[in-house]
């Protein structure tokens, strides 16, 4: 066996220094290697005719952002493949998304990358750039292989079930038609936009238990409680994710002034996102305190917020400034909860005054019933879910296709989207009357709350820019698998990360 060879970073940094005292010259590889192939090979022993000895880094499973169902090895297996070959010297799993920081510990001689990397500006990702800085900061020089390459991800893609047949068939079309360059180029162009969100901010609680079975009297399920975790969602998780992909974003909310929560909403607002805030009398910031258990299933829920509308005086500040505002802005993007913040007054304002309009009027357990898109009888963009379509349409049983050309109708809509969890999004381009159909782009899910807003804010500013709805529909639908797995809002959809999950999918 070959597994003495694995060691920690700490460790192999210890030798490494050792070696290098001795005069001796170190080499570093560093990669995911989830599928160990040909090109990998000649890429390690390339690597090790440079050097004295070659020790080799591995991305840990929680820092791989290849696209979903990676990795398809775990980290040890993966880093056993390495140990195993001649030619490798030590291995570490490198528990950080980059290998930066392994080279500040080890400090080789020499960083070997494969010829694939030598253009630094096809990596979406600036690492490369950031880790050649590393080595050359403590003497050391990055070298590129020149040996026969090969994409694991394209050929996991292609010879691995990581997908279902008909998401296969549908990467195939859309990379015939769409390059990972292509999609690049389009997502960077959304950078210009100024967005305006408007929408009702929400604190979502999770209160994380322990079951404990029915207790000795009467028919009550009993949890103990274990730890507990708040996020910023709503119109809040909107601004934060159009955030990474434009340069300036205002939020439009109402904030209770009761239990406001108004200092953890500035901290968790990106930096680019500038509030404005308006105030609910005599009532808290809309929160939502979900129960749940370790693999995140939802017992139940308890709600905190004033169901009566704005007071007409505040609303009447709210209407004022968007009149003032709205038209300066390149699209409004409207995340309407229906917990009470956004009045048929305000709507008018935004319809009439928005150059586009992008919305969704989301049913939940506080409106449900009541709040349809029909509230808005004009938009540029839409985005329901299934429910939220039929229920606005009044209808159970029609084709989707049926049902979103007369919810268009209705509302005027360019383009309407419809997701539809585990089976992915319909997207309906009223202009050109053609549907797209993307499949579920995850097959790791972890926590649903939040992907709809994930979808909405990234396939609006897509809509705004006036790029194909394909594209719009895709961009939205990789957001929307990114944010699946993560737990509730604990962070935005990152664009770096979003371009990479993306690239992978196309190879």
């Amino acid at each position: 066996m070959t597994t003495h060879k694995i060691i920690s970073v700490k460790e192999l940094a210890e030798r490494s220094r050792r070696l290098r005292a001795e005069g001796k010259r170190v080499v570093l590889c560093h990669g995911t290697f989830d599928l160990m192939h040909t090109g990998h090979i000649r890429y390690l022993q390339r690597a090790k005719q440079e050097g004295d000895v070659l020790f080799v880094t591995v991305t840990g499973d929680a820092y791989v952002n290849k696209g979903p169902g990676r990795p398809v090895f775990s980290e040890h297996l993966r880093a056993e493949n390495l140990a195993a070959l001649a030619c490798v010297d030590g291995v570490a799993i490198n528990h950080a998304v980059a290998a930066v920081e392994a080279l500040h510990d080890i400090r080789p001689n020499i960083y070997a990358k494969g010829s694939d990397y030598r253009s630094h500006g096809d990596d979406v990702t600036g690492n490369i750039a950031r880790e050649q800085e590393a080595v050359e900061a403590h003497g050391g020089h990055i070298f590129y292989t020149d040996e026969i390459t090969f994409s694991s991800s394209s050929l996991l893609n292609e010879h691995f079930n990581v997908f279902p047949p008909e998401t296969k068939e549908f990467l195939q079309g859309f990379r015939s038609r769409w390059s990972d360059k292509d999609l690049h180029r389009q997502i960077a162009s959304l950078s210009d936009l100024k967005v305006l969100v408007v929408g009702d901010a929400i604190i979502d609680q999770y209160h994380y238990t322990v079951p404990l079975g029915q207790t000795g009297k009467g028919n009550v399920f009993a949890v103990r409680y274990d730890s507990e975790e708040q996020f910023a969602g709503g119109a809040i998780a909107v601004a934060n994710h159009v955030a990474g992909f434009t340069n300036f974003v205002t939020l439009v909310t109402g904030l209770g002034a009761v239990d406001s929560h108004e200092q953890f909403v500035r901290d968790k607002l990106q930096k680019n996102v500038t509030p404005e805030f308006f105030y609910f009398e005599d009532a808290p910031t809309v929160t939502k305190r979900r129960f749940v258990d370790a693999d995140l299933a939802k017992l139940f829920e308890v709600y905190f917020f004033r169901e009566d509308p704005l007071l007409k005086e505040a609303e009447g500040s709210v209407c004022e400034w968007l009149q003032a505002h709205v038209s300066s802005y390149d699209v409004v993007v409207v995340p309407d909860f229906g917990n009470g913040f956004i009045t048929p007054p305000m709507i008018e304002v935004l319809v009439k005054k928005a150059k586009f309009l992008a919305v969704n009027a989301q049913i939940n357990s506080g409106n449900r019933g009541y709040h349809v898109i029909h509230r808005y009888p004009r938009a540029d963009f839409v985005s329901l879910n299934e429910p939220e379509l039929r229920m606005a349409a009044h209808n159970r049983h029609d084709p989707l296709e049926v049902i979103a050309k007369q919810v268009g109708e209705k509302t005027q809509v360019k383009q309407l989207a419809v997701t539809r969890g585990t089976k992915g999004v319909m997207m309906f381009d009223r202009v050109s009357k053609v549907f797209y159909k993307v499949p579920a782009l995850s097959t790791r899910v972890v926590d649903r709350i939040g992907a709809g807003d994930a979808f909405l804010s990234l396939a609006g500013l897509c809509a705004a820019k006036g790029l194909d709805a394909e594209v719009a529909a895709f961009v939205g639908s990789v957001a929307a698998a990114m944010d699946v797995q993560i737990v509730c809002n604990r962070e935005p959809v990152d664009p770096v990360a979003l371009n990479k999950y993306a690239a992978t999918l196309l190879k």
